[in-house]
């Protein structure tokens, strides 16, 4: 089971983005949600969703500082951002497109077109993660290839091991919690019970320690997992 997109929408408006939640999840996609500046920078840093949808008007911060703030930050610099206004100025568009913003939508808008500017930026995001290798230490996943190396030697996984490190690879260094680890590997439709995740991070990381290598995954009681 492929993982579904996610989109990030940051929208101080409650009308527009409960329509904005409501066609995303319509089209397929996972949603999480802002109503400011500063909580939608803290959530793409959390989830670095795979588009995120940025209103230029917010409290507490603007859309342009926010998207500054997320072309900053290494983990955030490559996510397309679709910015919304109501500016309609040229030179607003150039800015906002400055500051590192993939494309503009000037209020009021169509749906259609927006969801359609979503896919396309979609598949430009993903189309640049195709042969990606995802590195930690001596353990290397390439993706396109499903293929798991260890120290030079190949590790066999099964489907959900191979996304569970995926996920651990992608947030290395983050401390996930089961719930986290359901919803990015299993997803957020079907309903498993969170004992799952022990029982499959405990395969994962049999087949890591193999020949003698350490376990790289860490157990942060009460919290859940971490890589690193």
């Amino acid at each position: 089971m492929a993982q579904r997109p996610q989109i990030l929408i940051i929208e101080d408006e409650a009308p527009q983005r409960e329509i904005l939640l409501y066609n995303v999840e319509a089209a397929g996609y996972d949603a999480i949600w802002a109503d400011n500046g500063e909580d939608g920078v803290v959530l793409a840093y959390e989830n670095e969703p795979d588009v995120i949808i940025l209103d230029w008007m917010m409290p507490k911060l603007s859309g342009i500082e926010a998207c500054r703030q997320l072309r900053a930050k290494p983990s955030t610099k490559e996510i397309p951002i679709i910015l919304l206004t109501a500016r309609s100025e040229d030179a607003d568009k150039v800015r906002g497109l400055e500051i590192g913003a993939d494309d503009y939508v000037t209020k009021p808008y169509s749906l259609s077109e927006l969801m359609a500017r979503i896919k396309t930026q979609l598949r430009r995001h993903r189309g640049s993660l195709v042969g990606q290798q995802l590195v930690y230490d001596d353990i290397i996943l390439d993706a396109t290839a499903h293929r798991v190396y260890r120290d030079g030697v190949e590790i066999k996984l099964g489907p959900l091991e191979f996304r569970l490190l995926s996920t651990f690879l992608e947030k290395q260094g983050r401390v996930l919690s089961r719930d986290q680890l359901l919803d990015d590997v299993w997803g957020r439709d079907i309903y498993v019970d969170t004992r799952t995740v022990d029982v499959h991070v405990g395969r994962l990381r049999k087949a890591l320690v193999l020949d003698g290598h350490t376990d790289p995954i860490r157990t942060i009681r009460g919290a859940g997992y971490a890589l690193g």
